[in-house]
């Protein structure tokens, strides 16, 4: 039995209210909202209620191949008006001079917020450093930042990949919500259950964090088998977070199951199937549990297919890698 819904509280630092925020259609980036000719005075009125978003909000887009302003622009109206999707998650990294500028330009021509994302990769180094410095320098230099700018992630897996001790993280969050105050640029850590797990719980991190943003990949379950049987195995991933994370909004930002195994992406259990038709099947359960998501506190999960193209990460693009959509792909977002 998930959580039931109750009102999200006040952010980490007690500072922001829903009050501040507006209801769907008139703030971004509800669908249907009209961006403006040119860039607000102010964050009042902007943003959409969190507690009123929930149900599939878009996709994982990863970065790593550094595209051009114009691929970015072309592939974000794809995702906002093809897919009725009302924000993109980005994954992986481009270290590029002021890629995050073409980042925040397609993101408000297309009308999508942006779930941005500090990577730190797999390889132990600490390259994120600069990363963090470079993208803090953006959000501050860019007038339209902190108006595309939803939140800002930790990631990816940071905890699982034990990339930094869960105190030093919590330390991280806080200091970048320091550091965004004047922004309203909340923060977070892209994290699994079982990273937060295998650390203790890691509760100073779940504490520091503004919101909850989740990686639900159940086909990785010792007891996965078919994506149809999977809502068990979600809803425990979810009842975890529920009883650990205070009331706040959460989100499944890596969220997906594989249509193909590769290097990188094998099952845990052998009863794990991989392939197109539970891809598809994963995410029509999440629209049969509609209702079951939008009850849980902190006003509804909401949740990102990932990932855009399986030239971003194979197996788990709606699109394949010719560009053509692998299955019917119209997900709710509202019920």
């Amino acid at each position: 039995m998930l959580g039931l819904a109750r009102p999200p509280p006040k952010n980490a630092s007690g500072e922001t209210e829903l009050s501040a925020f507006v209801d769907p259609p008139n703030c971004f980036p509800a669908l249907g909202f009209k961006m403006p000719a040119s860039v607000p005075s102010s964050l009042t009125n902007w943003w959409c209620n969190p507690a009123k978003e929930y149900a599939f909000l878009g996709f994982s887009y990863e970065v790593t191949a550094c595209q051009s302003p114009a691929q970015l622009k072309k592939e974000f109206l794809d995702i906002r008006n093809k897919f009725k999707s009302r924000y993109v998650r980005l994954y992986g990294f481009c270290d590029r001079k002021g890629f995050y500028n073409d980042i925040v330009d397609a993101a408000w021509a297309s009308g999508l917020g942006v779930h941005a994302l500090i990577w730190f990769g797999f390889d132990g180094d600490d390259l994120w450093i600069g990363r963090r410095d470079t993208l803090l320098a953006a959000l501050h230099a860019n007038p339209k930042a902190k108006y595309v700018t939803r939140v800002l992630q930790f990631g990816s897996e940071p905890l699982f990949d034990n990339v930094l001790p869960h105190a030093e993280l919590a330390d991280q969050v806080r200091l970048a919500k320091a550091n965004l105050s004047s922004l309203q640029i909340p923060v977070t850590v892209s994290e699994l259950a079982f990273g937060y797990q295998e650390r203790g719980g890691a509760q100073d991190v779940l504490d520091a964090t503004d919101s909850i943003n989740i990686h639900m990949l159940p086909f990785f379950s010792q007891k996965a088998s078919t994506a149809k049987n999977a809502w068990p195995l979600v809803q425990t991933d979810l009842q975890w977070f529920i009883d650990h994370g205070k009331g706040k909004k959460m989100y499944f930002d890596e969220n997906g199951w594989p249509s193909v195994t590769s290097e990188g992406v094998q099952p845990n259990s052998p009863n794990a199937v991989a392939n197109v038709a539970n891809e598809q099947d994963y995410y029509t359960l999440l629209d049969q549990h509609c209702k079951d998501l939008k009850a849980v506190v902190g006003g509804g999960v909401g949740w990102f297919a990932h990932i855009y193209s399986d030239n971003q990460e194979p197996g788990y693009g709606i699109y394949n890698s010719a560009g053509k959509l692998k299955f019917p792909f119209s997900p709710v977002t509202s019920c």
